[in-house]
């Protein structure tokens, strides 16, 4: 932070007091000794770039927990994001029991949360912003950047389709973004967003279908957003592949990549006339011509691969200088620095989630060459960073919006509008105290977390099910043990724009093989094979699995809670939500989980879980990826 002189000491001092509070620095470093310059970063060169990324919809301050495991298979074993604890802080040189643990580990997380409070809060990462662009002299040298999954993840975010994230995206600065979980949204309402947004929305992977190019359909849709995606008829892009900024002096290369499994891993009803990919072939064709015929100082890489990914592409893609990555939300305090096909360097970077985290790289560029390269990441320590007023006002008048008719919650016909929330403004409904938390409840983790036994029992209640199924996203906070339990904390898990749940018949066989093919999508050893997600969260049973196997022969010993094992022919009922290749007529998840966590508390109004269904985990126990596990490792 910038020094204050002793008249505006004083100044905020007689405020603070009037206001019987202490000034905001004062009040934090009595809490945890923060260093009154840890966000104030020397210039280092003429461009800044400023980066977030995976905001997941949340706009105000959260606890958000770090997984302590995180497996890495093939060249990506023991190398960072698959690191975790107490050798993540040993592999960067941090030390524990300090605010760098707290940000950067799942370590002592309970108390490290109450002593140095909630993270994030894009307000709070706007008065960042702003004093980082004036170290570097002003607007014109920096570009702030921001890696996808902007728009989902809270109820705010879903009841106004996006909205409430785009406006508070050009309050906060955004320059440039890419998507995935934009893409969730329908196709109308995505190139609404993109007209709203004041940045490029870019993405070199993200194409038009020959189809839809061909009709009038999509033609009158593209008109009706001025053009907005279709970037070019003879290529196909549907956004800009890329952009050309001139930053601090500096001309800028930063290509967009998507999501390239967006159309695997999401329902294609809400984008019908566009297709992803990983499309490398592209990406090294068009690096190519940049250099060519832009003549950049500089070629940037926004993406939201996942950071293996990113790794593997910056090896086999020549020219990249940098990578700003998202998707996998890896908060990790240094670069990764790989050689290319061509001997030169590029450094791969990624910045959490949830608003935790800043990523700042300082490029010193003079005769068309880059001199240096310099990189920080910074953890957005709320209470040491005072709410931007234009930015919260934005925020809090937005949450006073009241539910109406107009809000679509849902896909099926049946379940279009929630009567009970008519007329109650956001806030009210998302400030709803349920039950409280009887343990810290997260959900970031290769395995079982226990805000995912909350959606997996809340599951099986509703549908009498001896299974419940829910998907291994990433998103989600934090609820800390003992406190209240709000509809905000259910909405983070559970928003999404297919949250309709399903009772389905299935054979043990089948459940099985399901466990086995998202097991190869998050542990095949080709980061161009995996999906970027972490497991499937499983509720009323219990199985072994050995990461390092095959397809198909990585699951064994799987029982049910009363001890039964799956029987291959046997029939099972088995619950579920976000459906992605059919529409359910169930309840919303929401719903489901708030009636579940009410209905379930004890008389001091505590949620109780008598059982989480870690697996069991073979042939893991040396990996650095894993740490403290709470269940069986064989």
């Amino acid at each position: 932070m910038s020094r204050i002189d002793r008249r505006e000491f004083l100044k905020i001092l007689s405020a603070g007091a009037a206001a019987g509070t202490l000034p905001w620095f004062y009040q934090y470093a009595n809490a945890s000794s923060l260093p009154r310059d840890f966000y104030k970063i020397p210039k280092k060169g003429n461009v800044r770039i400023l980066h977030c990324t995976d905001f997941h919809g949340q706009l105000n301050p959260v606890y958000f927990r770090e997984p302590n495991v995180n497996l890495g298979m093939g060249d990506a074993y023991g190398r960072p994001p698959h690191v975790v604890g107490k050798k993540l802080l040993s592999y960067v040189g941090l030390k524990p029991d300090t605010l760098e643990s707290y940000a950067y580990t799942y370590l002592d997380f309970e108390k490290a949360a109450r002593k140095y409070g909630r993270m994030g809060g894009m307000a709070n990462m706007k008065t960042l912003c702003d004093q980082l662009r004036e170290q570097m002299g002003g607007r014109q040298n920096t570009l702030m950047l921001d890696g996808g999954d902007l728009w989902q993840g809270s109820g705010t975010s879903l009841w106004t389709r996006g909205v409430d994230m785009v406006e508070a995206s050009n309050i906060l600065g955004i320059d440039v973004m890419v998507g995935h979980w934009e893409f969730t949204y329908k196709e109308n309402e995505v190139l609404s967003n993109v007209a709203l947004f004041k940045g490029d929305f870019i993405g070199q992977n993200v194409r038009v279908k020959e189809d839809s190019l061909m009709g009038d359909e999509y033609a009158k849709l593209v008109e009706t957003y001025d053009g907005r995606g279709l970037f070019d008829e003879d290529t196909g892009h549907a956004f800009q592949p890329y952009v050309m900024r001139e930053v601090g002096g500096a001309r800028i290369a930063v290509i967009g990549q998507a999501f390239p499994r967006t159309a695997n891993a999401n329902p294609q009803e809400f984008f019908p006339d566009w297709s992803f990919g990983l499309r490398e072939d592209d990406m090294i064709e068009l690096v190519q011509d940049i250099r060519a015929n832009e003549k950049p100082d500089a070629i940037v890489l926004l993406s939201h691969n996942g950071m293996d990914v990113d790794i593997k592409m910056a090896q086999r893609v020549p020219g990249l200088n940098a990578v700003f990555g998202g998707h996998t939300h890896d908060g990790i305090p240094q670069p990764i620095k790989v050689k290319n096909v061509e001997g030169n360097e590029c450094w791969v970077t990624n910045a959490g989630s949830n608003g935790k985290f800043l990523g700042v790289m300082d490029f010193d560029i003079s005769g068309g060459k880059i001199k240096s390269m310099n990189y920080q990441m910074l953890p957005i320590i709320s209470d040491a960073l005072p709410a931007d007023k234009e930015l919260q006002a934005y925020i809090d008048q937005m949450r006073q919006k009241k539910y109406d008719k107009n809000i679509v919650e849902s896909r099926a016909k049946k379940l279009q509008v929630n009567k009970k929330r008519l007329g109650k403004t956001y806030e009210e409904i998302l400030s709803e105290k349920l039950a409280k938390a009887d343990r810290t409840l997260y959900r970031r983790g290769n395995f079982m977390g226990t805000w995912d036994q909350v959606i997996c029992n809340a599951l099986r209640k509703e549908y009498g099910a001896d299974v419940a199924m829910s998907a291994g996203v990433r998103w989600g906070t934090t609820t800390l043990k003992g406190d209240w339990i709000t509809m905000e904390d259910v909405m983070t898990q559970c928003s999404l724009t297919y949250g309709e749940t399903y009772v389905n018949e299935m054979k043990g066989k089948d459940l099985l093989n399901v466990l086995e093919q998202v097991a190869d999508n998050l542990f095949d050893p080709n980061p161009y094979l995996q999906s970027g997600g972490d497991m499937v969260r499983v509720g009323g049973m219990d199985y072994t699995i050995e990461p390092s196997r095959k397809l198909y022969e990585r699951i064994t010993d799987a029982r049910l809670d009363n001890g039964h094992p799956i029987e291959a022919d046997k029939t099972y009922k088995v619950a579920g939500w976000a459906v992605v290749n059919r529409t359910p007529e169930g309840r919303l998840i929401w719903d489901v989980v708030r009636d579940y966590i009410i209905k379930n508390k004890d008389k001091n109004d505590v949620l109780n879980l008598p059982k989480i269904n870690h697996p069991k985990l073979i042939g893991v126990s040396k990996d650095p990826g894993i740490a403290d596990y709470p269940g069986e490792l064989g």
